[in-house]
């Protein structure tokens, strides 16, 4: 497939799109999917105020399915345990050294995320400059191993994807379902074993910011099915508790 550029345009409510790479066909072929056609939000019902007016208010709401499991995973490893400025640091930085220019007439420097082969032979000292510990490091150095048998996931079901994704050690229930989320449009999968989105959930909901991820999931149970997308929701209805405990710290192994 190779690497390619996508273009995206909104005019007159028609999507338009151009596309450059060896990988431009494929992407014009995708999409659809990643402007959501594949999605079925007519099926979600609300059952909470604050999840109906959020839907009120994004009506055009749609979960995008970018059938690529590598590069849904390798960011999600990124996020683990850490900051997303630090994840997003990290990405950034391991992109632009060692991806390649992106094809076509692109604003600025950008860079087309590493292939599998690019991945496996950054030095360690390279994971420890962009701030990315052993241990996740470890993990996408294991998952571009057999990346050939995690991209095929994209044709299972979203939940048999997460048992593939789970048998690589150090992708856990969080990771997978990060990753499907996004390669897979994943309505159902919602997180657990995040640090804030059970208390957010919590909060909306019952108004207990103390939900743990066993309160979470009972809350969402009216929303089976469609529990990602209800998550998504409450998120973007704003309606989060007020901090009350510090930031997690960041930390920079790099200047270490």
């Amino acid at each position: 497939m190779g690497a390619g550029t996508l273009r995206v345009a909104l005019r007159g409510g028609v999507v338009e799109a151009e596309a450059w790479g060896p990988g431009g066909e494929w992407l014009l072929e995708q999409l659809p999917s990643l402007m959501g056609a594949l999605d079925e939000p007519d099926v979600f019902v609300p059952r909470h105020r604050v999840v109906a007016m959020a839907w009120r208010r994004r009506p055009g709401l749609r979960l995008t399915r970018t059938g690529l499991v590598l590069e849904s995973l390798i960011p999600s490893v990124l996020e683990q345990k850490v900051t997303a400025d630090e994840a997003y640091r990290a990405w950034r930085l391991l992109v632009r050294k060692f991806g390649e220019v992106a094809p076509g007439p692109v604003p600025g420097a950008m860079s087309v995320m590493p292939g599998p082969r690019e991945w496996a032979l950054i030095p360690s000292w390279e994971w420890h400059r962009a701030g990315v510990d052993d241990k996740r490091a470890s993990t996408i150095l294991r998952a571009v191993r057999v990346a050939r048998r995690l991209e095929e996931a994209v044709g299972m079901a979203p939940e048999e994807a997460r048992a593939r994704l789970e048998l690589v050690p150090g992708v856990g229930v969080w990771t997978s379902a990060e990753t499907v989320q996004r390669s897979h449009g994943a309505a159902d999968a919602v997180t657990v074993g995040d640090l804030h989105l059970p208390g957010i959930v919590g909060f909306a909901l019952a108004g207990d910011r103390d939900a743990d991820d066993s309160v979470m999931l009972s809350l969402l149970e009216p929303y089976a099915g469609q529990r990602h997308r209800a998550a998504r929701l409450i998120l973007l209805s704003g309606r989060v508790p007020a901090r009350r405990a510090p930031r997690m710290p960041r930390g920079d192994i790099g200047r270490l």
